[in-house]
Order: structure tokens, then sequence, then C-alpha cells
């Protein structure tokens, strides 16, 4: 099973000596869970895109650092990848930006939240079960956003939300699946982000919050790479 992940954005330049890129955070984590997944990256944010939506089986789309309502070249083309995917009814995981494009292609809204940002470890409620937790109600992982989708695609269902986020899961069927939080990330990670922004687009208040919530809350990490993998695969 091949799956390309399209990478929307990349670790941080200071960051990068000491953690993967984003596409390699997914390529690691989840060959550790299946073995049998092979991975192809497209830095889409450069114009690198596949000839065709069968050059891989199944796609995956990275968080970034770019805003999925802008209308870049590259974001409208992928946008465009995105319904060719979905008419082809091939399967589509999304991760925060890769969320937020997913619902905007498909007909939804993606906006600035007047909420600000979301940033460390998140509690969500689930609407519809998780096949790695199994009767799990709230779960949590981490998250940094400022965006949010404000209206959902008709053909997605909701499976996590919450106050400050309303559309913080999607699912389509077996074929698609996104999530506005990072599973992929480790609270390690969230932590080097926060200081990296304390003071930048982060606000102390919200950066000493998120330092709180990455301290003291566990997270599910492991069974929602678990059920990712098992989404792709075959």
């Amino acid at each position: 099973m091949k799956i390309g992940i399209l990478a929307a954005g990349i670790t941080p330049d200071v960051l990068q000596a000491n953690y993967p890129t984003y596409a390699e955070m997914f390529a690691q984590q989840l060959t550790d869970i299946e073995s049998r997944l092979e991975f192809e990256i497209y830095d889409v944010r450069l114009d690198e895109f596949p000839q065709s939506t069968t050059a891989c089986d199944g796609w995956l789309i990275t968080g970034s650092k770019c805003n999925s309502y802008d209308d870049d070249p590259w974001i409208l083309r992928l946008c465009e990848f995105i319904r060719e995917v979905d008419n082809n009814q091939q399967v589509l995981v999304g991760i925060c930006f890769g969320h937020q494009i997913i619902a905007r292609a498909l007909g939804g809204t993606v906006t600035k939240s007047t909420a600000g940002w979301g940033v460390g470890v998140h509690h969500y409620q689930v609407t519809s079960e998780i096949p790695t937790l199994p009767g799990a109600t709230d779960i949590a992982f981490c998250a940094f956003h400022q965006d949010q989708v404000i209206n959902k695609p008709a053909k997605l269902d909701v499976f996590l939300t919450s106050d400050f986020c309303e559309f913080a899961g999607f699912i389509y069927k077996d074929r698609i699946l996104t999530f506005q939080g990072h599973p992929e990330f480790s609270k390690e990670y969230e932590s080097e982000l926060v200081e990296l922004y304390d003071g930048v687009t982060l606000t102390p208040d919200v950066a000493n919050k998120a330092r709180h919530t990455i301290k003291e809350e566990s997270i599910q990490n492991k069974q929602l790479m678990s059920w990712i993998a098992q989404f792709l695969k075959p």
C-alpha cells in the first residue's frame, strides 16, 4: 500500500536538527505501526504534485503555517486534487491544515477564529466510536491552530467536537478522516513550539496555559495514529 504525503508545511528551521519534518513524522510513526505502508512525499508548497491521484493508493495532507482559505496557486491546485481523490473514491487523511483544506475543497468554510489560538493539549468529545479507543467519550491530544472550519461540508460527519472547536474531526465512510489537532505531535515537540512562538504569535497567557496542559494532561496519540494506519491500509 503506497501512501502519498502531501506536505503543506515543514518543521520550523530552528527545530529541524532535533525533529523530523511533519511528513517524516507521519511516515516514521505509521511505518512503525504498519510495516506494509510505503510513503512518497510531495512538497505541494513548492508545487510538487503527483502526476495523477492514481500515483498512490491513498493520501495524507499535513499541517502548515499557511492559511487554507488563501488563494495561492498551490492551495487552489491542492483543492482540485482533493476533489479528484474524492471522485476516485480513494482514502484521504487530513491533519490541521489538511483537515481545513479538505473541508474547503468539499464545500465547507474555513476562517481565522475569533476564539483565538488553540494550543497545548486539548480535550475533545467523541461523537462516534473510534475503533482503537472503544467506548471513549473524551480524548486529548496536541493542537496548534488559530484557523477553524466554521461550516462543514454536507458529506462529512463530525466525530470530534469541543467548546473551543465545534468541527474538530471529520469522517466519511471508510474514505476520509481528518483531525484539527495533531496526533503526530509529541508533548515534547508541542512544548518546543510553544517556547518558539511565545511572545511572537502567542501571548504569554496563552503560552502559559498551554504549558500547564502539556505538563498535566495525558494524550492518546498512539491510539489515534494506530487508527490512521488502519484507515490507510487495505
